[in-house]
């Protein structure tokens, strides 16, 4: 794969060229099966290792088998996304959420403010879980797991909740110091 369409940072690491043949393939699968290849998968392809280290925890926690849907997974991202303004994430997950949900204003609703959301009573507890660990994870105590308990979720679902924000505030990071930029696509673009 030739690195001739436009960085998808605002750093200098060209993609590996040529991929290995299983990066290839996985890249083909995305293109298969999203009709593109996420940005931030070539934004990782400079240094095979790191893509497949970040490839491989991503779908441990939001394609694994869990107690959370993948919609719950993708609304923690949107939902910790948001609270760090991470355009990147925003973009593409809020773009999951209204493709997996059915519902646009779903999407647009967790991206501003989740609270004005109709959204089950457990989901709610999980997106406040969610943003509490962004804004101020060391406040985190049993209280606040025993809210989770107490709508449903088991321990291994807290577990996951607690993983998927972590992961997606890691990111929201990256993404932003690296201005990262969501693919075109996700927009409803082709360039």
């Amino acid at each position: 794969m030739k690195n001739t369409e436009t960085s998808p940072t605002a750093l200098n690491l060209p993609v590996v060229d040529p991929l290995p043949e299983d990066t290839q393939k996985y890249f083909d699968l995305c293109a298969e099966k999203l009709g593109l290849i996420p940005n931030v998968l070539r934004a990782h392809a400079f240094d095979i290792a790191k893509l497949d280290a970040f490839a491989g925890l991503y779908n441990e926690l939001m394609l694994a088998p869990s107690g959370l849907s993948k919609l719950e997974r993708e609304m923690i991202a949107v939902v910790v996304s948001a609270e760090n303004r991470c355009f990147y994430c925003l973009v593409a997950h809020g773009q999951a959420v209204r493709a997996l949900s059915g519902d646009p204003i779903l999407g647009e609703m967790l991206v501003m403010n989740y609270r004005m959301a109709q959204l089950a009573p457990n989901q709610r507890a999980m997106l406040d879980f969610s943003l509490k660990m962004t804004k101020s994870s060391a406040t985190i105590e049993e209280a606040d797991r025993q809210t989770l308990r107490d709508v449903g979720y088991v321990d291994r679902d807290i577990w996951d909740i607690a993983n998927v924000a972590a992961f997606f505030n890691m990111t929201n990071r990256v993404a932003s110091a690296t201005q990262m930029q969501p693919n075109s696509e996700y927009h409803g673009q082709n360039r």
